[in-house]
């Protein structure tokens, strides 16, 4: 079973997010709380499997769940590889469309630095909120 491992949110833009057990995502608008959050924007939420932070684990960086600013930290799902438009269900009826793969790194970030790599832009992902409601670590998400 896929799930969410952390929802993760923060106050300002270009810093690490924090990571929780819940948050109410609102629809066409973003997780609440976080400063991405935005209507009409096409990046309301940022998602990355956990699987693509170990691949920075293991070339030495001591990294975390919210650490690539992501809103959502998955599990056994590989979204990056999903074509735009694709849509996902997360718990009990919050549903999310893909809208963007990757994403430009216009600044180094400490990941990057450290290590010479970051998933983020590669396999991270970008969706917009077409269903909101509460999200929690463990919920299931899944393609619809």
């Amino acid at each position: 079973m896929a799930k969410i491992v952390a929802v993760c949110t923060s106050e300002n833009k270009g810093c690490k997010k924090q990571a929780s057990e819940e948050g109410i995502l609102k629809e066409d608008y973003g997780l609440i709380g976080d400063a991405h959050a935005e209507s009409g924007n096409h990046r309301q939420l940022s998602l990355l499997a956990i699987e693509s932070i170990e691949k920075i684990r293991k070339l030495g960086a001591d990294v975390c769940p919210g650490d690539f600013a992501e809103n959502l930290t998955t599990e056994g799902i590989e979204l990056f590889t999903q074509p735009i438009g694709t849509r996902f269900s997360v718990g009990d009826g919050v549903i999310l469309e893909l809208t963007q793969i990757g994403k430009e790194c216009h600044d180094r970030c400490a990941i990057f630095r450290q290590v010479g790599t970051c998933v983020m832009p590669l396999e991270g992902i970008f969706a917009r909120i077409i269903s909101g409601g509460v999200v929690r670590a463990g919920d299931e998400i899944k393609i619809i």
